[in-house]
This record gives structure tokens, sequence and C-alpha cells, in this order.
């Protein structure tokens, strides 16, 4: 009879809260994104951080929760899956998350009935929290810092 050892599922990983990002990074993820021409990762970026959301949150928003006509909202409501409770934020109009927001609905051509980040496996639906944590340390890794320290909330 073989003798069966237990590994925890966190040895060797690093658990708890996760290190926030410094404004180094911050600019030098958007400078990347703006080079690179990754006009929906920016405006998930940029997005990301003026809304303080969840990642599930983040990825289920709709063109209509965050755009009216031809513009971005200067402020929204979302209700909160994890609490359901409603959460504010606002929304910066110019250089980051507006206009952003607006470049990418323009180039993906979305409806306001649309997820703002569509998945191209699924039509319809919304990428997925886990497609959003990819993303999220493809941009640490760029930066050549160590992705287990840092978290998409």
């Amino acid at each position: 009879m073989a003798i069966r050892i237990h590994t925890p599922w966190n040895k060797d990983r690093i658990i708890g809260q996760k290190k926030p990002l410094q404004i180094s990074h911050i600019w030098g993820i958007r400078i990347r994104l703006e080079i690179e021409g990754r006009t929906r990762d920016l405006a998930l970026f940029n997005l990301g951080l003026d809304s303080k959301l969840r990642g599930c949150d983040l990825v289920k928003l709709k063109v209509s929760d965050v755009v009216c006509g031809r513009s971005a909202l200067r402020r929204t409501n979302v209700v909160q899956q994890k609490t359901d409770s409603p959460v504010q934020f606002e929304i910066t109009p110019t250089q980051n998350t507006g206009e952003s927001i607006l470049a990418w609905v323009k180039k993906a051509e979305l409806k306001a009935s649309d997820y703002l980040f569509k998945s191209r496996i699924h039509g319809a639906e919304h990428i997925s929290t886990r497609q959003y944590n990819r993303i999220f340390h493809g941009w640490i890794d760029k930066l050549g810092l160590n992705t287990s320290l840092y978290s998409t909330h």
C-alpha cells in the first residue's frame, strides 16, 4: 500500500493581500499599451483603475454602463456581484479612461447593449475573469515584475 503525502494547495505560493501598482508601473503599462495600439487593453486597464471593481464586475460591464450617445459618462453605478450592493465611480473624461473607452467602442463597433469587453470565443458573452487575469499578468510581465506579487483586484 502506497503512502500518499498531501501537499497543501498554497505550498510555495504567496497568498493574502498583493502589492499595489506604483504610479511608475501604471504609466509604464499605459504607455506600452498606447505604443502597441492595444485599444481594448488600454480601456480595460484604465477602467479597472477608475472603477476599482473586482474582475467579475469589470468584465460584465455593458457599453450602456459607461457610454451615453457619443460621450463617456462622468459617473456610473454598478451593482457588485459579491456584495449585491451598488457602487458608484467616476470615469476620468480626458486623456485616460473616457477617451480610451470611446476609442474602443468605436474600433470594435459596439452597440449600447453589447458587453464592453466581448469574448472572441463566445460571440455575445464577455471575456472571462480568467482571461482578464491572464491579460493583467501579461501587462505586469512586460514591466519585468514578478507576476505572483500583483493581483487584478
